[in-house]
């Protein structure tokens, strides 16, 4: 699968700078969205009608099914789901309706975000993020990270040692290939996974991952159901207000799903 993302992402860029903005996108459609997501946001700016669903897989669903005309998605998503060698062959994407960043989202105020900065900024020095990201095909949307000479701040009240204390990383995500998803053992994989349980080895603790309604995922990090959202999560002014995020760490787009003619 792997391999196949890759040659899908590359697919999907061309595709988007050859049909160009507004090729598929249209005010009469129905657009199938996640509810909370970038991609809802990118409906409601562009004054489209659309249908919230629980997930991006879901969105997907909607229009292969045919109950929604297209969707609107994550491009890092859509070069792993759909095309030729995926789980939608039949489906394709049209426009890249925003450009936007992801970034890692922590309770506001903690010290866990820059404890994370310093791993990130490490282990792309170290060449470690690259290797997980070519693992996953997403190795063209990292983006650079500034060198950290110092170690974080860390505050003895603080995430870092609730997090070191309880002995376990609780990371918020959904079902989200490539950055989160099962592998036929069931065991999360992902580039988003596979970093999060780096982190959570320089913690010395495990990483646990819960699956989140993803427009519930500013009140389960509130409350301490998860210590963090890790999933491909746009840095948008809504969520960097509300939350301590982390310095981004690849570039996206949402994108226009629809059936291929």
């Amino acid at each position: 699968m792997k391999k196949k993302f890759a040659l899908a992402l590359c697919g999907t860029m061309m595709a988007s700078v050859m049909l160009g903005a507004g090729a598929a996108a249209s005010e009469d459609m129905v657009y199938a969205v996640e509810a909370g997501s970038a991609g809802e946001a990118a409906a409601e700016d562009n004054g489209f009608e659309f249908n919230s669903v629980a997930s991006q897989a879901d969105a997907l669903m909607e229009v292969a099914s045919g109950t929604s005309d297209a969707a609107i998605i994550d491009l890092l998503m859509a070069g792993a789901m759909i095309g030729e060698g995926t789980s939608y062959p039949d489906l394709t994407h049209t426009d890249e309706l925003t450009t936007e960043e992801y970034g890692v989202g922590c309770r506001k105020g903690s010290d866990l975000a820059a404890y994370i900065n310093k791993v990130f900024a490490d282990t792309y020095a170290d060449g470690t993020m690259q290797e997980i990201a070519s693992e996953y095909g997403v190795q063209e949307a990292l983006v650079e990270q500034a060198a950290i000479d110092e170690d974080a701040d860390i505050d003895e009240d603080g995430d870092v040692a609730y997090i070191q204390d309880k002995g376990s990383l609780i990371v918020g995500i959904t079902d989200f290939a490539p950055m989160d998803y099962k592998d036929d053992n069931g065991e999360w994989i992902g580039f988003d996974a596979d970093m999060a349980k780096l982190v959570a080895e320089k913690l010395g603790v495990e990483a646990e991952f819960v699956e989140i309604d993803w427009d519930n995922k500013l009140m389960e990090l509130e409350a301490q159901n998860i210590d963090v959202v890790w999933n491909g999560m746009t840095l948008t002014n809504e969520v960097t207000s509300s939350m301590e995020c982390t310095n981004a760490y690849c570039n996206n787009a949402q994108v226009v799903v629809v059936p291929a003619e």
